[in-house]
């Protein structure tokens, strides 16, 4: 995998560069956000970025906002010394797929990077339509009336899976084991969080009541797709 890592420790950040790149994955490591920044225009290179929240000249959610506002839909990780679940949600909020708590295991951190990575790599190679609304399989994009949604990848994994099982109650759990191959029960919480962001998107394009929430059950998209 191509990384791209941003954080202001320098031992845990050479800690870090060291034992990826010793895995024979290629690091561009920064130690500030507007380094940073810079290093994730390289976006056709990179597989997945890692950012600490930490950063010394601004924070590290300030960063990802802006890296969104950019149309980068690159995988991003963060890491944090903030364990509490609103700071979580605060993360996912601004444009994170996943979050890891220091002190973390670099196990934990490969096994999260790689999965990231392939939930990244989209689905197979086809259109699918409902009204308005075409999801490209092939180009991993969502149009609607024929522009296309600013979707990170993840965002775009979960309203893909709800569009190809459109009408159907889909679980938290059932897009855990569709999209994340580690079935890492850690991601359940996150699911609600990315759907939120979908259907504040949605709204803004004219698809107010796009997702439903079922009671107790899950997540119905609410349009056919053929």
């Amino acid at each position: 995998m191509q990384i791209a890592l941003v954080e202001d420790n320098e031992i845990l950040n050479h800690h870090l560069t060291s034992y990826l790149k010793d895995l024979g994955h290629v690091v561009y490591s920064d130690k500030t956000a507007s380094a940073f920044l810079q290093t994730a225009q390289k976006k056709e290179l990179l597989d997945v970025m890692i950012v600490d929240l930490g950063l010394p000249d601004f924070d590290g959610m300030t960063l990802i906002k802006q890296i969104r506002r950019k149309e980068i839909t690159t995988p991003i990780l963060i890491l944090t010394a903030r364990g509490n679940w609103q700071d979580k949600v605060e993360g996912l909020e601004a444009g994170a797929d996943d979050y890891l708590v220091k002190p973390f295991q670099s196990e934990e951190l490969v096994a999260r990077l790689h999965a990231l990575a392939r939930r990244s790599a989209g689905f197979s190679q086809s259109n699918i339509v409902a009204d308005n609304i075409v999801l490209d399989t092939k180009a991993k994009i969502i149009l609607v009336d024929n522009s296309p949604l600013n979707l990170t990848s993840f965002e775009y994994d979960i309203i893909a899976y709800l569009i190809k099982n459109s009408l159907q109650i889909i679980s938290k759990q059932q897009f855990v084991d569709a999209l994340y191959q580690d079935g890492d029960q850690s991601q359940l919480n996150n699911i609600e969080v990315l759907i939120s962001r979908l259907r504040k998107k949605f709204a803004a394009v004219g698809h107010k009541e796009l997702i439903s929430t079922i009671r107790g059950q899950g997540y119905q998209f609410q349009i056919k797709a053929k």
